[in-house]
């Protein structure tokens, strides 16, 4: 059994969520949201997300963390920002020794939903179906990381990689549905 931490970046609000998988079973672990006040100075913000990511890496040692690719819509300041949020969250995995993969949002939303163009409603629909959760995660930040941590265990095959530790979920999803 192993476990994927997925990771839907931002300053403001860094969306994580931890999956296992196992003999194709992917089940939840964890999930949340970093919120970055955003008074604060961007490299307080950053240190913020750069130090919760690495406790939750530290907490449930994943094999690996799969990210949202950053996406440049017309917003190039926002591109920027989510950069930022990316950087900090790879340096974490690299400092754990912990291999980080990137998913683009269509990607991640074709590989939950069946579409590409998925609505962010729709995801969370689909996530809450996938992981047999009682209620859809009221954060869409929550959702997307959980989208992007099925991503990548959908990826995973037999043999492609060294099963590690097991590990027994906890009873409830943390953090979800919040």
């Amino acid at each position: 059994m192993v476990r994927v931490l997925g990771i839907d970046p931002g300053v403001a609000n860094t969306g994580f969520g931890v999956v296992s998988w196992n003999a194709g079973k992917i089940t939840p672990v964890d999930g949340g949201v970093i919120s970055a006040p955003a008074g604060d100075d961007i490299a307080v913000r950053l240190r913020l997300i750069h130090d919760s990511i690495a406790e939750l890496i530290n907490q449930h040692r994943p094999y690996a963390v799969a990210l949202e690719d950053l996406y440049f819509g017309r917003n190039v300041r926002s591109a920027k920002a989510v950069g930022q949020a990316r950087g900090v969250t790879i340096l974490a995995a690299a400092q754990a020794g912990v291999p980080c993969f990137d998913y683009t949002p269509q990607a991640v939303k074709k590989s939950v939903c069946g579409s590409g163009s998925a609505e962010k409603d729709q995801v969370q629909r689909m996530v809450a179906a996938l992981l047999g959760l009682a209620e859809e995660p009221a954060s869409d930040h929550t959702a997307d990381a959980l989208a992007v941590a099925i991503c990548h265990a959908a990826t995973l095959r037999a043999g492609d990689i060294d099963a590690g530790p097991a590990v027994t979920p906890p009873a409830t999803l943390a953090g979800v549905p919040s």
